[in-house]
């Protein structure tokens, strides 16, 4: 009886400043303390999202990750520490997690989720946060969540921008599908590591998702369901459209669904989306001969023996100005689209070759490859 009062009372100094709200109040908080939710994703939005989950107090957090934490993921990932560069990003969130709040529980599930294990990951918490960063796992996930009824707290942040919205929540509430019910195709979806992303816009939309998760669990305030926040982080600007409700016919949600738990797992995704489970580099190409290409190994033995060559740069500008090879010229290729790293050079030499310069040639791998084979000074980004 006396460990409970202790524990009683810890729980009432730790979470005072919410339960004196007269909006949401003992009860709230005793809800909160009794749910679970899932966080997909312990990147730049699951990195706020998990942290003020677990200090608001969500009695069970589940954080799904399957990749490691990188040197290039801390200016936004604040989950992360130096010290966990190179270790398994669940793990780090996990133990970030455990240190804000020692009493809940945290579950790290350090696997990628697929069609075969995103039920069952799903239907064993409350409500999930899609912190995911690719088609793929968006349309699964927000499957997954129609399949179960699992309240499904979406955003996406890109540059300086970002957005948030709350699916399959109520009789009317629609799924990812009812938007979107044909995938964007791959070249039109931007990454972090080629368009670039400000720090503080995924940690915006990461809270505000956390924030959402919080108001489904404990029925407190009004969530996004049937509505869309769009943030424009240089203007300061906030504002929220109108969705429409589900849709009818939709293969995932609807009284018609052919997306059942029966069929998810054998679904086809990356045929969907025409993508892969993460935020890779697009495939490499293969558009050009053998002998229209060059190492770079061969191409630092041309520079360093004098051999007249113009190095042109097809990246964009900004990138040029971070790093490039000495003496080499910057023109960048179509502006204004994602960068394709590795591919936009042998575009440009097929072009180059077809209006009569013959001479011109691309280097294996970009400079992604120039980096580790030819001048391991050459920063990676």
């Amino acid at each position: 009886m006396l460990s409970e009062v202790v524990r009683l009372r810890a729980e009432i100094e730790r979470y005072s400043r919410q339960i004196v709200l007269p909006a949401f109040g003992v009860e709230a908080q005793a809800k909160l303390c009794g749910a679970a939710v899932l966080v997909v994703g312990a990147g730049g939005l699951g990195s706020p999202a998990a942290l003020y989950l677990a200090a608001a107090g969500v009695g069970r957090l589940g954080i799904v990750d399957c990749d490691a934490v990188e040197r290039s993921n801390l200016h936004r990932q604040v989950i992360h520490s130096e010290a966990a560069v190179g270790g398994h990003k669940a793990l780090s969130a996990a133990a970030a997690c455990r240190a804000v709040n020692s009493s809940i529980q945290v579950e790290a599930h350090c696997c990628r989720l697929a069609p075969g294990n995103a039920l069952e990951l799903v239907r064993g918490y409350d409500a999930v946060v899609d912190a995911s960063d690719n088609a793929f796992t968006r349309y699964l996930l927000s499957d997954a969540c129609a399949v179960a009824r699992r309240p499904l707290m979406s955003g996406a942040a890109l540059g300086t921008d970002g957005h948030l919205t709350v699916y399959c929540l109520g009789d009317d509430g629609p799924c990812h599908r009812c938007l979107f019910p044909e995938a964007p195709r791959p070249e039109a979806c931007g990454r972090c590591s080629d368009a670039g992303v400000l720090g503080p816009v995924p940690g915006i939309i990461g809270t505000l998702q956390a924030m959402e998760a919080v108001k489904v669990v404990t029925g407190v305030g009004r969530p996004l369901s049937r509505r869309l926040l769009m943030l424009d982080a240089l203007q300061g600007r906030m504002h929220t459209v109108k969705l429409r409700a589900k849709m009818v016919g939709c293969v995932a949600c609807s009284a018609a669904a052919t997306i059942t738990s029966a069929s998810l797992a054998s679904y086809d995704y990356a045929a969907f989306t025409g993508a892969q489970p993460n935020d890779a580099a697009p495939p490499q190409l293969h558009l050009l001969r053998d002998a229209e290409r060059l190492s770079p190994a061969a191409l630092r033995e041309r520079l360093e023996d004098g051999e007249e060559a113009v190095v042109v740069d097809v990246r964009p500008r900004n990138q040029f100005d971070i790093a490039h090879i000495p003496g080499s010229l910057s023109c960048p290729y179509d502006v204004g689209r994602p960068d394709q790293r590795g591919n936009d050079s042998q575009r440009v030499v097929a072009l180059l070759r077809e209006n009569g310069i013959g001479c011109a040639m691309d280097m294996v791998g970009g400079l992604q490859a120039w980096a580790a084979l030819a001048d391991p000074s050459f920063p990676a980004y």
